[in-house]
């Protein structure tokens, strides 16, 4: 059998305590004997506790004989876990503490009445859990138990139980540090000041308010269960009562507890993550465009995935608006990047486009307009966009094409296979030259066409597994013309597209994606 690492035990009584001793302990401020405390006759008292050596009224006390358990425990001897607790080394507010008036300080230890670290060992897997205990007398009544050894495990395998009391919620509060796993609350505990007196759990609450990430205990006698329960339903893990507690139940409730607790941590920030996700759900739902296409007879379609991990927006933006002499204008934009940032800035670029081309503006006019919000709302010089603007007539013949660095739209004309438009004249993205130019072309659709709109995430994909080369433009002009072949248009298209470049790549692409397509039929 190991040697136990003590839990304090009341001392006995051999015969009735004199005149004057029965309200010992309850208030040790300005106490002489406690200046230091031999223990009780005959016992030789924790080695190196130095805050009992000198009381004089339990040294004359007949009452107090030698507990035959606690003289020569020598677990109490030399305990280097002790020694070298820091709880057992000065406090400095301990001197100020208002409750002590009349109390020297007690260096060496923070006091029995304030807080005493003892350890013990605890029926579990290993490991050390901390316990504060707030009770109205520590030194009086309550007794920590001390564990039994776990039945079939070896002798010392069990984790130890750190102890700490307070005897008010003001010294809890000094007390509560980030190594206490539980607490354990005396539903008897007096109020403070300012406390509703008529809430007998007012402590209790003030307890849970004051640790809101602490596993918590309530301690109460054995005819008060309404209370006990009461204490569970206002937020306490679990609830003891001080007549039924031993050692296997005190370990086994704290351990309970303390897992209860994480339980209901991990819980609530699951639950507020899923919250969190959702509204994030809707912002971003939100700020995806709805097509303003009333009037016009073009049929539109698009596919948007971003790049990031359980988001609904990147990087990548577009927009089609009709404005009221029937030109119908598309766009399709990406900022480098695809974090939040870059989406928040691809949004603020898309509605930027939507009000300028309300207001009338087209071409290069439109795009220095947009490049001077980018060098606004950028975080840094080296974030740019690139930018594909179409502007159809309202004939639907014939389109204005711009590109700010971005890739050139596909158009499909009847009879015809799919090619890229012409993007010799192109300008630079948006935010790298300060004053640069975007000339816009005159481009010849047709009667019925099909021209579809793109980010490079598109084209940036692999063409096998572990295959260095791209997809590219090329690549992708030959894979819709296979789709288009087959018989698929509209959204089918596009869903088919971007499936096709993500099993080339071998699994997921990792830019942002998004493709528009706009059709004009016969």
């Amino acid at each position: 059998m190991s040697v136990p690492v003590p839990v304090p035990v009341p001392r006995q009584r051999t015969g009735p305590a004199p005149e004057g001793r029965q309200a010992e302990s309850r208030d040790q401020a300005g106490e002489p004997g406690w200046t230091g405390e031999p223990g009780p006759a005959g016992e030789p008292g924790p080695a190196g506790d130095l805050g009992r050596t000198a009381d004089l009224g339990r040294t004359a006390d007949p009452g107090w004989t030698a507990d035959p358990g606690w003289t020569g425990d020598a677990s109490w001897t030399a305990d280097p876990d002790l020694n070298a607790d820091p709880d057992l080394t000065t406090d400095p507010d301990l001197n100020g503490d208002p409750d002590r008036a009349g109390d020297p300080g007690r260096p060496e230890i923070l006091g029995r009445a304030h807080a005493e670290t003892r350890t013990a060992a605890a029926s579990a897997k290993g490991g050390e859990l901390t316990l504060l205990v707030i009770e109205a007398d520590p030194a009086g009544d309550f007794t920590a138990p001390e564990p039994p050894d776990p039945p079939d495990q070896p002798e010392g395998s069990g984790i130890r139980l750190r102890i700490r009391t307070a005897r008010n919620l003001t010294e809890a509060e000094r007390l509560l540090t980030d190594d206490i796993h539980c607490i354990l609350v005396d539903l008897a505990l007096p109020g403070i000041p300012g406390m509703d007196a008529s809430d007998g759990l007012a402590p209790l609450k003030h307890v849970l308010r004051l640790a809101p990430r602490h596993a918590v205990l309530a301690l109460a006698a054995e005819g008060d269960a309404e209370r006990a329960a009461a204490a569970v339903r206002v937020g306490a893990q679990d609830y003891l009562f001080r007549d039924e507690l031993d050692g296997r139940l005190l370990s086994r409730a704290i351990r309970y507890a303390v897992e209860r607790k994480r339980a209901d941590v991990a819980q609530r920030q699951l639950t507020e993550s899923r919250l969190r996700a959702q509204e994030n759900a809707r912002l971003e739902r939100g700020l995806l465009p709805t097509p303003l296409l009333q009037g016009s007879d073009l049929r539109f379609a698009a596919h948007y995935r971003p790049g990031r991990s359980r988001a609904l927006l990147g990087g990548d933006f577009y927009d089609t608006v009709r404005t009221p002499d029937g030109t119908v204008h598309a766009m399709i934009g990406d900022v480098c990047g695809h974090g939040p940032d870059e989406a928040a800035l691809g949004v603020e670029l898309r509605i930027a486009w939507r009000a300028l081309t309300l207001a009338g503006l087209c071409g290069d006019r439109l795009l220095s307009t947009l490049q001077q919000v980018l060098e606004h709302e950028r975080e840094s010089e080296e974030i740019f966009a690139t930018l594909c603007t179409v502007d159809i007539a309202p004939d639907g013949r014939r389109a204005g094409l711009c590109l700010a660095g971005h890739p050139s739209p596909l158009v499909t004309r009847k009879g015809r296979a799919a090619q890229l438009l012409p993007y010799e004249e192109g300008g630079p993205a948006l935010g790298l030259l300060p004053r640069a130019r975007w000339p816009r072309r005159q481009v010849e659709l047709g009667g019925v066409w099909s021209l579809m709109m793109y980010t490079d995430g598109l084209i940036e994909g692999r063409v096998g597994v572990g295959s260095k080369q791209r997809l590219g433009q090329e690549g992708m002009v030959e894979m819709i013309n296979s789709q288009l072949a087959s018989g698929l248009s509209g959204d089918d298209l596009l869903e088919a597209a971007v499936a096709r470049a993500r099993e080339l790549n071998g699994g997921e692409l990792t830019d942002d994606v998004a493709v528009l397509l706009l059709d004009r039929g016969a």
